[in-house]
Formats: structure tokens, C-alpha cells, sequence
């Protein structure tokens, strides 16, 4: 065989001829077998090339065109390809056709006049020019089409297609076309050229036509044949590649796959592309309105777009982009329905939600009926074309108003229906309602905390069920319970005060014995409010504790009232009435001569201070004047360079009140030291009534270091200058900012710079140099405390009105903010009156502990727990003290009509009888009273004045000078609030702040003659000044020498009366306790303290104490306490006759019995006074071993008010006189709580946020309690009371802060006291959002509480233990560890783990004391953290069980046989390593303040 001439020697060359049955219509039928169709395929397969119709009639001028060429064949083009075994090769395709002329329907007459047989079978064709055939619309359309001629104008053929068509061809006998393609083949194979049949069309293929075609190919020697359709591009290659392997016979033979198979892979190839071209129009397409042109040629680019093009065309790739943008335009239309029938209802109730109007109206009339509505145009819009899904409203986004017409589709009128339903069922619904809710009101069987299952029985039926569901019904029970249940706790409480008697009798504390609660239990059973709460037990409980603590512990807070306390009311009315200080100030300015003064600190370390002072002077006139803006000031300079803690540094002093500072720094030390001065400064001053010191403008100043002229740290002493002054809220000057220079700290236009602005700041601030003088703080002739009720259904603004408009009315020295001071002609000279208004719980701890000369006591004649609340306070009123009753009333006419109020009228008439008081009664409706009303009562106080105060400051001395702790232990001693025990639990409770008397300012004054006065205050030795002012003397009351105090200097004015030595805490009082500073900055705390006086008891005491009186100079008043009884030779009193000392011989002497309480003076008071010797005082944990001892004293004896109980009697009672004495003095009185420097703008980043903020996987312990710990580790074991005395709470905040601001600070260089870190650290516990023991596992460590068997008590609360939280877990087995180690020195600070735990438990758990649950649980609270620090190596390092202690928990005698675990020393006797559990961690400052302190030691 002759192979054709290749014209590329790399690339292989065939030439293929495509033959079959062709001719006119009656020899091929109506169509052609697809040669045409078979070669465009293969030629240009893309689906856009494809064309189907191929006719073979044609013009005489197209069939004489250059593409057809006068030839009945044609040229196809040339086609690259790469066969299976990946060679390149090129093929000409030829395709043997017969034409047709359109006129005659015969053959075309060509060069060739051969049949079609003879035709197809040349192997040399030649055409000259011949053009390549596309389609039928190129015929006469040649130029607008590519030209491309057929090479070399001929070509030799190389193999043969031999065509049969398989479908049903119309017109045509296929038998007939297997006849013709029978003798073709004979004649194609005389050219001995391959053949392969191929059969077409096989996409409308007749299997019978396929069998008989394959039996034709095997009958001529096993021809290939392959199955083909163009139309679907199946086998098209296969066909023309097996033809090429037949060819070259070096080429491997061809797979021929079945067309159903390739068929198969073909539609699996179409899926595919398909699939992804819709994924590309859908992430393109988002927009129902894109038009095709836009989004093909977005498209144009992407593989997936040309493939499915390639392989389905652009016509369907439209389709499905049109197919595509429909189906956005519906899901747009949808969802624009959607939103319409969603607002349809809405619009309905808006419009038309009145079931009246619409009850029997169609839907149609209600559409008419929508149009007359006002806000119609507001829901709807009218279109002009309809339906709104066809028009263009649907584009309308800015439009969301319902289109109209939709009301008349069916989902429409669905909705309407429903709406009318709606409104049915909603009237029934609510009558059902509201017949429930009357049923409940008229019902007798529904009863405060009956459950629903109990109730619904009696209230329900069968239409309250039929119309609304039972969680409906119990919704509204349980709100109607609610109300009815907070009705009878307001009920109840009301009781409870009306109560009020007999819980001040009972003496409760914080922990109230079993007794006691019974005795409350059986008084209130039988009252009708009392049993309301039946099924409430635990609510009514929880109540009377609540009350308890109340009383107890009274404060605004704690308050029934609460947050309407008179307290409160009061402090606003008064704060409101008078300008502050500031402005006092401010309108005294003009006048003051100090205005042209300037005080100026200069504060600097290293002389720097002295230094600038010098430049300055130096500036200023021979008589330190100094000129700004042509006025000449004053200018006073005060420069300080050490502690300004101490009184020779310090900012202010009697004479010199600042208006400024200077702060100078030349070095990171000196920075330092300016800080540090500045904020002790601050907390210095926060507590006194001076505080604007916290406010003094700074100015923060770089100097030149002499001789330093390198700028290598100038630009970090600038930078850190800036950021302090920016905290200290200053202005900043550094070296570049004025020009200054070499060897001058400060030039001449910076200082009038600095004092321009002080002089401003003065002007603004007021701060005028004016100090109060002790005259303005005692000079005081009369104290009287005017008592309200807190709920009394009257407004303290009318009762206060006449007081506060008064023109005598001036705000109070002392800066109490619930007094105010009057000045009134009482008798023929004006006095000065100190009116405290207070409520009645602020007033009972003022009974005994302040000086008081009367009280004016109001009550509502309308309420019984206003005159009961009356009758507790009197109670415990001494009755030389007078008092004034005055009863609020509705008017005469209330009083007529009601009973109540007559009743409550007529006790306080007759109380006030027997008691030799004064009654009134004052309208309501009439508050304006005068104060002329009270003139009569002002009177008696005068005269009973000098009695009243002789008799107080008795009490107290008798009380300084008893050797026992009674007023310590009784909750009674002077009021509930002195024994408040909880300053040794979780916060250190501070007391009110609204107290009636500052104790600062009630200073000793002397008769008019003694105009100076100077004592030296020398340990207790007070009392001896006290007697020999008074010229009497008690025996043998003669204290010890003791190491003097500085000398301290008062200007005294007045007689010695207003001496207040109380504490607020529950102290012993004595002179020597009083907070006696004078204004010069000295503090009592810089010296220690001297042991108390240790004074012999006297077997016999007469308790004679004189007073020199106003009337008659030199007349003394000499008062005997008769009432005393003897008791064992150790009583304060005796029934002998009075005596006189040599020092009253000759003179008038008058006896006056020891005052006695008004409680033993009326029959009205002290109803439940039999109550108050029935219980031993305290708690059920404190009832042990020493009552029956307590309750043998008391029958001994022990009566009235100074009785002591003595609780150790088998020592000798000098020696324990001895000790307790001491014990007593090694404890520093608590300094007087100050309020935070920065508490109300400090926010903190690292204080009250929650536990996992500051904590890390690496760092599970937070790094500010890992500092407090070691440092109290390091330093503070053996500290006595360590975490039960309380820090200094300034100081506490001062320390919280610094830390804040730096996370690396060291407690071992500050001053800070062990007290005070302990304090902070349990103070980060408290600010904690959530307790360190969560509450969720609170109850469970409870119930594991509740096991009676120790062991497994033990096991179930470690349990518990290991379901805590991975942080909560960490830190409290770390706190759990300390205080174990804290609880094994107990010896030493006296803190055994039983003390630590009433410490700690408060703040580890912060229990809800509003709940019952947590009230009733405290003690198990206490003893859980108890049993964890006991038996930490158990909890946390796997030890075994510790054996329970002989002694009782916690006691010394407990710990003492066990190992010390977690020492710091090794002990010889601990197990080995592996048995013991880990040491506390070591902090990193131990070994360097072991150091130290050696050193400190060693010095």
C-alpha cells in the first residue's frame, strides 16, 4: 500500500475520505446519512461550529463556487489530534458527496461524469483553489467566512469511512442502503486503503439495522466498526483515530467502545460541566434583572463557562441563565409576598383591632372598611397596575407598604379570618381571665404559699380549661401569690416592729439562741399575721432573722424602710438646705483678709526644696511680697523633703493652709519620692472635715541636675514625668518648656506662670486659709436628738420645714450630715442647740454611749409600730434625761372617727405622765408647727442639764475604771451595734456614717474663768484629771506611772461638758481613748501605747462624783450611787449615808440618787422586760460550760447596770485583772475608718473582675494573693488576731491600687502592716463577681455536711471538692493551705482554725442572707471551712484522716499533739519526704526579707 506523501516529517499527515450513500431523493431517501454531520463534529466539535443541516442541493452558482469548485466533494479542513499513545498527527478530511441541482434535480454535471461509486472510490483528488467547507450558509457568503484552500489543490487519500445510517430514514429501504454500501465497498477495496464502518446516528438507532450492519462488516473480512452520533458527539474521534491506527500499522490497535458505554461517559461529561456552570451563575447571578450580554462576558474567562459552551453551546448555556434568572425573579416575588401577608396582620390589628367594628363583616367590606382608616396610606399602596407581582413594584425596596390588591387573594382573606378568630378568642381568653382573678380574690381557700396543686381544686372548671391552658391559670396564681404573699410580708413586718419591745429585750446578737427564737415564736403564734404566713415557714423565719439583724445592726441598709430611711431623707433635706463649704467660702472671700495670701508647698528630695525656696525668695521684696500682674501678694513658702506622715513634713498645719504645690524631681528616686508624698498626703486627710487637700493643684517640675548638662536620661525623666502627671490630673514643666538654664532650677516667668494659676485654683476652690477653732467645734450648750420613724405615713420634710427655715438655723461644725445647729432665747440668755434628727434604730446606739441632754420623740398616732418602736427606745432612756412625745395625726377629725388613733393618742399622754415628759400632738394636715412648741422642753433641759452631764461622765469613768469585759461581751452595751462581731468575719462591717457626734470634736471644756488649759495625756491617767477638775477623789483608783505623752495644748472656753471618751467599736472607754489631735498633725499612733492602769478592786464603793454648777459659784453637786448592791464584797455600791471629802466641808451639798431607766418609771415600758434575765447572753455557741457558772452569779447578785459577770473564777482575781488588762493594751485602738482615695473613680482591671481574668493555665494562682500570702508568711505568723483585727481600710485601698498600677510591686518595701495585707487579700476575695466556693456547689457541701459518720462526712465533702472549677479549685486549695499553716502558730497569733473559719467563711462563700436556706446554714458554712482547714493534707495532698482532737475544735489543746503541717521548718518528727504533702509555695521575697529582717535584728 502506497502511503501518501507527508508534508511535516515530525508530524504524521493522513488524508481521509468520508463515503456512503448519497445521490438524489430517490436513492437516499429524504435526508442524508450524516457524513456531513460526522465530519463538521470532528472538524469543529464545539457545540456553537455544529451545524445539523448539511443539503447537498444546490445552485448552479454555489455548486460553481470555489468552495464546492465544480467537485462533488468536499473539503472539510485539517484537524491535529492526539492519538491514545499520545503522538500528535494531523488529518485532511475529505467527505465524497453527490450534489443535486436545484432546477432539474439531477446530479451536477462536473469534470468527473463517473458514478457516484466509481467517484467515491478515488484515491487522487484534485481541485484547484478549493476553499474549505464550514456550512451551507458560507455558499455565495465565501468572504465572510475564513478562506482556506485545500493544499496543493490535491490530495491523495489514505483510508476510507464508509458511512451506514442506522435509523429509520424516511423514505429510505435500509436493505436498499446495505445493497449500496455492499458494491462501494467492493470498489473502495480494490484501492487495498483501510476501511472502517461507521455507523451513524446512533442516538435514533434500529437495533435490527445495527445487527445487520455489524453482520455486513463480518461478512467482509471483519471490518472495525464503530457506533457514532454526531448529533450527541459520541465515537466521533474513536472513528477517525481507529481508521489512522488501520493506517499505520505501527500504531497499537484501538479500543472500540460500544456507543452506549461512550454515550454513557459523554452524559456523565455534560452533567458535570453543567453542574458547575449553573454554580458560576448562581454565585455571578444574584440580581433578577442581569441581562445575558453582561453576565457572559463576566463569564467569558472562566474554565467552567468555555467548557460547558464548548460542549452543550452558548444557545443552552442562555437557556440556563434565563432558566436561572427566573427562577431569582420568583424566589424575589416570594419572599416580597411573604413579608406583605407577614405585615397583613399587623396591619389588621393597627387598623381595625376593635372586634366590635368587624365582628360580621366579609372580607370584602373589610377592604372598604380600610380604605376609611386614617393611617390607610401608612400600611397600604394603591397601584395603578395590577396584579403587583407583573409590575415594577416589586423593584421597589424603599417601599415596603402593602400593595392593595393583594387583599383579594385567598392567603388574604386566610389571614383575615384568622385575625377576626384571633380577637374572638382573645375576649374569651381575657374573660376567662379575668373571671379566674375574681375567683381567686373572692375565694377564702387561696391562702399565702398554697401551692397550685392544693388550690386548683377549689377554682378551676371546665370552661377555664376549655378556653385556656393550665400553665396560664398557674401563671396568674402564681402572680396573684406573689402579691398576696408580699402583702402579708409587709403585714408581718409591720408585726415584727409593732414587736419591737420584746427583740430589744431579748438582747439578740448575730447568732440568736434556740431559746430566744422560741420565745419570738411563742409571743407572736397566736397573731393573725403570724399564721398568714403559715405555709411559709421558711420566709417567716428568714423574716425574723432579718429583723434580728436589723436590730442588731442597724443601718440604712439594713433598714425595713430601706431605700426610704428617714436617715436618708434626712441627710438629703439638710445637704439641700445648706451651701456647701466651698461656697461658704466663696461668699466670705471678698472679706476674708487671707484672700491676698499664697501658701505654696514645695515638695522635693535632696534639698531640692530648700534649694528652690531660696531662688524664690530671692525674687520676692525684703517682707516676702511678691508682684503678680501689678497686685502684690503674700507669698508663704513651706518646702518638705522627708515622711509627710509626719507632723514636721506635713502639708497643712494650724497656721498654714496650702493653696498649692510644687513638685520637683531631677531623678527616677526623686520622682519616686514626689508620688509617694502626694498619695500619703491624700489618705492623710481623706477622714477629716479639711479633705480638699485631695484636690490641691499640683505642678510637677523637671529640674537641671547641677553640673549635668547630658541629655542621656532626660528624655525618660520627661516621659516619665508626663505619664505621672497625667495620673495626679497636674500640669507638667520640664527644662525646654520655659527656656531654663544652666544652674537655676526654675526661672522668674515660671513662677508667676505657676502662682497665675494657683491664684485661679484658689478662686475656684475657695480654699480660703480659715481652720476651724475647737471653740467652733465644742461650743455647744445643748445636744438633743429628735427621733422619727422610718415608714411613719408622714413627710419629714414637713416635721424638718419650721426647723430648717428658722432664721437661728446653721449647719452643724461637726460635719454631721443629720444635724444642724439652732440658737435660741431659752430663759433669759440665747443658747446654742445641736439638733441631731435621726430615725429611731440610728438613735438606740446613742443611748449610752453619747452625751444627749433630751429627746424629742415622734410617733404616728395612726400606727402601732411607730409608738411600739417609741416605747423600746425609752426603755433604755435614763430617766433624768427629759423627753418630748409628739403624736402625728390626720387631724381632729381622724382622731374622732378612728379608734386606733384615740388609743395610740391616750398611751402617749399617759406614757408621757408617768415619765414626767412632755406631750403634744401635731395635724398633719397642719405641719407647719413652730418651734415655739418645744420651748417648754428646752426649758427642762436647761435646768436638768449639769445633772445630765455629771451623770454621763460618771457612767464612763465607772466604766474605765472596771476590771472586767462585760460592755465587751454584752450586745447591749450602749447599743447593738457595739458588739457587732462582724468585723472578725468576711469585710470588717464599718459603722453608719451618719453618727450623731464626731468624736474628734467633742473636746473637754472648763468654766469661763480657766480661759487655757494644758494636760498631759499620759496613758490612763485621764481619770485622775478628771476627779481632781472636779475636786473629789475615788479611792484607791490611783494608776501607775507610765512613760508621758507629748505635751498637748487646748484653748478651753466652758465648763468640762462635753467630754464623750465612747468608742464606737464597744472599747473600753476611758479619757485616755478619746481622739484627742490637735490641728497641728500629731498622731497618737507615733507613740505606743501604755499599759492601762491596774486598779484594786474596792471592797466597798460609794461612787461619790461632784459637779461645780452654773447658778452658784462654787457650789458643788455631789451625786451618791445608792442603788448598787452589794455582791460578794465586790459591789459598786452602797445604802450608807451620803458622805462629804474635806474638799466639800462648809459648803451646800444636795444628794441626788444614781439615775435609774425610765423602763422601771412607767408600767407602759418594759412589757417584755421579764425576758431580759430569763436567757444567758449570746448565742447557742456560746452557751457552754461557763453558764451554769454565769447563771450561779447572777443569783449571787449581780444587778444593775455596771454588773459584771465574771467569767474565770478559779484564778485569783488580781492576776486575771493583771492579764486581761494587758491582753487588752497589746491592741492598738482601731483607727477611724476612712473613705477610699480613689474608690468612685478608680477602675480597676485586676480588682472585682472574675477569677479566670487573672488567672493562666502557667500562673493558676492569682499574682496579687501569691504576694499578700508569702508576704505574711514571711513576716506575719505570729502576729496575734492575724485576719481577725482589721486593717487600716485607706490603706488597704492604697495598697490595692499601687498593685493595680504595678503588678510587680514589693510589700517588703513598703510600709504597709501584716493586718493590712491580710485585709486586702480577703478583700480581693470579697470584690470577686462570684464567691471563691460557687454557689452550686455550696448546697452540696451542705448536704455532704449533714452525714453523721466523720469518715464518710469526709469523703462526701472532698467529693465536692473535686467538682469545683479548675480555677476556683487551684486557688482555694492554696488558701486552704495557708490558713492550715496560719492555724498551727495558734499558740503564738491566737488563731485556730475554728477563728480562721469564722473569719474566712463570710468571704470564701457570701452566702444571701434574704434567703432562709443561707441564714439557717452560717454555722455549717463555718464548720465546713473549719473541717477544710483541719484536714487540709487529707483534701488536697491525699494524707490520711487526722484524728479528731481531744479538746473542743479548734482549740489550742486540739492542734497542739498534731504535726504542724506545711511549716517552713523541717521538724525531726515529720514522716518521710514521699509521706508528706508539698510545702506552701516559697515566695521569692522570703529569703530577702529573711535577710532583713536578720539585719534589722542585728542593728
Amino acid at each position: 500500500m502506497m502511503m501518501a506523501r507527508k508534508q511535516d516529517v515530525r508530524i504524521p499527515t493522513y488524508n481521509i475520505s468520508v463515503v456512503g450513500l448519497s445521490g438524489t431523493e430517490k436513492e437516499k431517501g429524504q435526508c442524508g446519512i450524516g457524513k456531513s454531520c460526522l465530519c463538521n463534529r470532528f472538524v469543529r466539535p464545539s457545540a456553537d461550529d455544529f451545524h445539523l443541516d448539511h443539503t447537498s442541493v444546490l445552485s448552479t452558482s454555489d455548486f460553481g463556487g470555489r468552495v464546492v469548485n465544480n467537485d462533488h466533494f468536499l473539503y472539510w479542513g485539517e484537524v491535529s489530534r492526539s492519538l491514545e499513545d499520545c503522538v500528535e498527527c494531523k488529518m485532511h478530511i475529505v467527505e465524497q458527496t453527490e450534489f443535486i441541482d436545484d432546477q432539474t434535480f439531477q446530479p451536477h454535471r462536473s469534470t468527473a461524469l463517473q458514478p457516484y461509486i466509481k467517484r467515491a472510490a478515488a484515491t487522487k483528488l484534485a481541485s484547484a483553489e478549493k476553499l474549505m467547507y464550514f456550512c451551507t450558509d458560507q455558499l455565495g457568503l465565501e468572504q465572510d467566512f475564513e478562506q482556506k484552500q485545500m493544499p496543493d489543490g490535491k490530495l491523495l487519500v489514505d483510508g476510507f469511512l464508509l458511512g451506514i445510517d442506522v435509523s429509520r430514514g424516511m423514505n429510505r429501504n435500509f436493505d436498499d442502503q446495505l445493497k449500496f454500501v455492499s458494491n462501494l465497498y467492493n470498489q473502495l477495496a480494490k484501492t487495498k486503503k483501510p476501511i472502517v464502518v461507521v455507523l451513524t446516528k446512533c442516538d435514533e438507532g434500529v437495533e435490527r439495522y445495527i445487527r445487520d450492519a455489524h453482520t455486513f462488516a463480518l461478512s467482509k473480512k471483519n471490518l472495525q466498526v464503530v457506533e457514532t452520533s454526531a448529533r450527541s458527539n459520541v465515537n466521533v474521534d474513536l472513528a477517525f483515530s481507529t481508521l489512522v491506527q488501520l493506517i499505520d500499522k505501527s500504531r497499537g490497535k484501538t479500543k472500540i467502545i460500544p456507543y452506549f458505554e461512550a454515550l454513557k461517559q459523554q452524559s456523565q461529561q455534560i452533567a458535570t460541566a453543567k453542574d458547575k456552570y449553573e454554580w458560576l451563575v448562581s454565585r455571578i447571578v444574584k440580581n433578577h434583572n442581569e441581562n445575558w450580554l453582561n453576565v457572559s462576558r463576566k463569564m467569558q474567562a472562566s474554565p467552567d463557562y468555555q467548557d460547558y459552551v464548548y460542549l452543550e453551546g452558548t444557545q443552552k448555556a442562555k437557556k440556563l441563565f434565563l432558566q436561572h434568572i427566573h427562577r431569582l425573579k420568583h424566589e424575589h416575588i416570594e419572599r416580597r409576598r411573604k413579608l406583605y401577608l407577614a405585615a397583613l396582620p399587623l396591619a389588621f390589628e393597627a387598623l381595625i383591632p376593635n372586634l366590635d367594628e368587624i365582628d360580621h363583616l366579609s372580607c370584602i367590606k373589610a377592604k372598604k372598611l380600610l380604605e376609611t382608616k386614617p393611617e390607610f396610606l401608612k400600611w397600604f399602596v394603591v397601584l395603578e397596575e395590577t396584579p403587583w407581582d407583573a409590575t415594577s413594584h416589586i423593584d421597589n425596596m424603599e417601599n415596603e407598604r402593602i400593595p392593595f390588591d393583594l387583599m383579594d387573594t385567598v392567603p388574604a382573606e386566610q389571614l383575615y379570618e384568622t385575625h377576626l378568630e384571633k380577637l374572638r378568642n382573645e375576649r374569651k381568653r381575657a374573660e376567662m381571665r379575668k373571671a379566674f382573678k375574681e375567683n381567686l380574690e373572692t375565694s377564702p381557700f387561696i391562702t399565702p404559699g398554697k401551692p397550685w396543686e392544693e388550690a386548683r381544686s377549689f377554682i378551676m372548671n371546665e370552661d377555664f380549661y376549655q378556653w385556656l391552658e393550665e400553665s396560664v391559670y398557674m401563671d396568674i396564681y402564681g402572680k396573684h401569690q406573689k402579691q398576696i404573699i408580699d402583702r402579708a410580708k409587709e403585714e408581718f413586718q409591720e408585726l415584727l416592729l409593732e414587736y419591737s419591745e420584746l427583740f430589744y429585750e431579748l438582747e439578740l446578737d448575730a447568732k440568736p439562741s434556740k431559746e430566744k427564737m422560741g420565745v419570738i415564736q411563742d409571743v407572736l403564734g397566736e397573731e393573725q399575721r403570724f399564721k398568714a404566713l403559715q405555709k411559709l415557714q421558711a420566709e417567716r423565719d428568714a423574716l425574723i432573722l432579718k429583723h434580728i439583724h436589723f436590730v442588731y445592726h442597724p443601718t440604712k441598709e439594713t433598714c425595713p424602710s430601706c431605700p426610704a430611711c428617714v436617715d436618708a431623707k434626712i441627710e438629703h433635706l439638710i445637704s439641700s438646705r445648706f451651701i456647701r463649704p466651698s461656697d461658704r467660702n466663696q461668699k466670705n472671700s471678698l472679706s476674708d483678709p487671707n484672700i491676698d495670701r499664697i501658701n505654696l508647698v514645695i515638695l522635693g528630695k535632696d534639698g531640692l526644696a530648700r534649694e528652690l525656696a531660696n531662688e524664690i525668695r530671692a525674687l520676692c521684696t525684703n517682707d516676702d511680697k511678691y508682684v503678680i500682674d501689678g497686685k502684690m501678694y503674700e507669698l508663704s513658702l513651706r518646702p518638705i523633703e522627708g515622711n509627710v506622715r509626719l507632723p514636721v513634713n506635713s502639708f497643712q498645719t494650724p497656721t498654714f493652709q496650702p493653696h498649692g504645690c510644687l513638685c520637683l524631681y531631677n531623678s527616677k528616686e526623686s520622682l519616686s519620692y514626689v508620688v509617694e508624698s502626694i498619695e500619703k498626703s491624700r489618705e492623710s486627710t481623706l477622714g477629716r472635715r479639711d479633705s480638699h487637700l485631695v484636690h490641691l493643684p499640683l505642678t510637677l517640675i523637671l529640674v537641671n541636675k547641677r553640673g549635668d548638662t547630658s541629655g542621656e536620661t532626660l528624655h525618660s525623666l520627661i516621659q516619665q514625668g508626663q505619664q505621672i502627671a497625667s495620673k495626679l490630673q497636674c500640669v507638667f514643666l520640664d527644662p525646654a518648656s520655659a527656656g531654663i538654664g544652666y544652674g537655676r532650677n526654675i526661672n522668674e516667668k515660671q513662677i508667676s506662670q505657676v502662682l497665675k494659676g494657683l491664684l485661679d485654683s484658689k478662686r475656684n476652690l475657695n480654699l480660703v486659709s480659715s481652720t476651724a477653732s475647737i471653740k467652733d467645734l465644742a461650743d455647744v450648750d445643748l445636744r438633743i436628738v429628735m427621733c422619727l420613724m422610718c415608714g411613719d405615713p408622714f413627710s419629714a420634710d414637713d416635721i424638718l420645714s419650721p426647723v430648717l427655715q428658722s432664721q437661728t438655723c446653721k449647719s452643724s461644725h461637726c460635719g454631721s450630715s443629720n444635724s444642724v445647729l439652732l440658737e435660741l432665747p431659752i430663759g433669759l440668755h440665747k443658747k446654742r442647740i445641736e439638733l441631731s434628727v435621726l430615725s429611731y434604730h440610728s438613735s438606740f446606739s446613742i443611748r449610752k454611749s453619747r452625751l444627749v441632754h433630751g429627746y424629742i420623740v415622734f410617733y404616728s398616732a395612726k400606727r402601732k409600730a411607730s409608738l411600739a418602736m417609741l416605747r423600746a427606745f425609752l426603755c433604755e432612756v435614763q430617766d433624768i434625761i427629759p423627753i418630748q412625745l409628739v403624736a402625728l395625726t390626720d387631724g381632729a377629725i381622724d382622731v374622732l372617727d378612728n379608734d386606733l388613733s384615740r388609743e395610740q393618742l391616750t398611751e402617749g399622754e399617759e406614757i408621757a405622765q408617768e415619765i414626767d415628759g412632755r406631750f403634744t400632738s401635731i395635724p398633719c394636715s397642719q405641719p407647719q408647727h413652730k418651734l415655739e412648741i418645744f420651748h417648754p422642753f428646752f426649758k427642762d433641759v436647761v435646768e436638768k442639764k449639769n445633772i445630765i452631764e455629771a451623770t454621763h461622765m460618771y457612767d464612763n469613768v465607772a466604766e474605765a475604771c472596771s476590771t472586767t469585759e462585760e460592755v465587751f461581751n454584752s450586745p447591749r452595751a450602749g447599743s447593738p451595734l457595739c458588739n457587732s462581731n462582724l468585723q472578725d468575719s468576711e469585710e470588717d462591717v464599718e459603722p453608719p456614717s451618719y453618727h450623731l457626734f464626731r468624736e474628734d470634736a467633742t473636746l473637754p471644756s472648763l468654766s469661763k474663768d480657766h480661759s487655757k488649759f494644758s494636760m498631759e495625756l499620759e496613758g490612763n491617767d485621764g481619770l485622775s484629771f478628771i476627779m481632781s477638775n472636779f475636786e473629789s477623789k475615788l479611792n484607791n483608783k490611783v494608776p501607775p506611772p507610765v512613760k508621758p505623752k507629748p505635751p498637748v495644748h487646748f484653748e478651753i472656753t466652758k465648763d468640762l461638758s462635753y467630754l464623750d471618751q465612747g468608742h464606737r467599736e464597744g472599747q473600753r472607754k476611758s479619757v485616755s481613748s478619746s481622739p484627742w489631735l490637735p490641728q497641728d498633725g500629731f498622731d497618737p499612733s507615733d507613740y505606743a501605747e501604755p499599759i492601762d492602769a491596774v486598779v484594786k478592786p474596792r471592797n466597798e464603793e460609794e461612787n461619790i462624783y461632784s459637779v461645780p454648777h452654773d447658778s452658784t459659784q462654787g457650789k458643788i453637786i455631789t451625786i451618791r450611787n445608792i442603788n448598787k448592791a452589794q455582791s460578794n464584797g465586790s459591789g459598786n455600791g452602797s445604802d450608807s449615808e451620803m458622805d462629804t471629802s474635806s474638799l466639800e466641808r462648809g459648803r451646800k451639798v444636795s444628794a441626788v440618787s444614781k439615775p435609774v431607766l425610765y423602763r422601771t418609771r412607767c408600767t407602759r415600758l418594759g412589757r417584755f422586760a421579764s425576758y431580759r434575765t430569763s436567757f444567758t447572753v449570746g448565742s447557742d455557741d456560746e452557751l457552754g460550760p461557763i453558764r451554769k457558772k454565769e447563771e450561779d452569779q447572777a443569783s449571787q447578785g449581780y444587778k444593775g447596770d455596771n454588773a459584771v459577770i465574771p467569767y474565770e473564777t478559779d484564778e485569783d482575781p488580781r492576776r486575771r485583772n493583771i492579764l486581761r488588762s494587758l491582753r487588752r493594751n497589746t491592741k492598738k485602738p482601731k483607727p477611724k475608718p476612712r473613705p477610699s482615695i480613689t474608690k468612685a473613680t478608680w477602675e480597676s482591671n485586676y480588682f472585682g473582675v472574675p477569677l479566670t481574668t487573672v488567672v493562666t493555665p502557667e500562673k493558676p494562682i492569682p499574682i496579687f494573693i501569691e504576694r499578700c500570702i508569702e508576704y505574711i508568711e514571711a513576716t506575719g505568723l505570729s502576729t496575734e488576731g492575724i485576719y481577725r483585727v482589721s486593717g487600716n481600710k485607706s490603706e488597704m485601698e492604697s495598697l490595692q491600687r499601687q498593685f493595680d498600677q504595678d503588678h510587680n510591686l514589693d510589700l517588703a518595701e513598703k510600709d504597709f502592716t501584716v493586718n493590712t495585707v491580710a485585709g486586702a487579700m480577703k478583700s480581693f476575695f470579697s470584690e470577686l463577681p462570684d464567691p471563691l466556693v460557687p454557689y452550686s456547689m455550696q448546697i452540696d457541701l451542705v448536704e455532704a455536711h449533714k452525714i453523721n459518720d466523720r469518715e464518710q462526712k469526709l469523703h462526701a465533702l472532698k467529693e465536692v471538692l473535686k467538682k469545683f472549677p479548675k480555677e476556683n479549685h487551684e486557688v482555694f486549695k492554696y488558701v486552704i493551705s495557708h490558713l492550715n499553716k496560719v492555724s498551727h502558730n495558734n499558740k503564738v497569733n491566737l488563731m485556730t482554725s475554728e477563728n480562721l473559719s469564722i473569719c474566712f467563711w463570710p468571704t470564701l462563700m457570701r452566702p444571701d442572707f434574704s434567703s432562709m436556706d443561707a441564714l439557717t446554714a452560717t454555722r455549717s458554712y463555718q464548720t465546713i471551712i473549719e473541717l477544710f482547714i483541719q484536714q487540709c493534707p487529707f483534701f488536697f495532698y491525699n494524707r490520711p484522716i487526722s484524728e479528731p482532737p481531744g479538746a473542743a475544735p479548734g482549740s489550742p489543746s486540739a492542734v497542739a499533739p498534731t504535726v504542724p503541717f506545711l511549716t517552713s521548718t523541717p521538724a525531726t518528727s515529720q514522716p518521710s519526704p514521699p509521706q508528706s504533702p508539698p510545702p506552701t509555695p516559697q515566695s521569692p521575697m522570703q529569703p530577702l526579707l529573711s535577710s532583713q529582717l536578720q539585719a534589722e535584728h542585728t542593728l
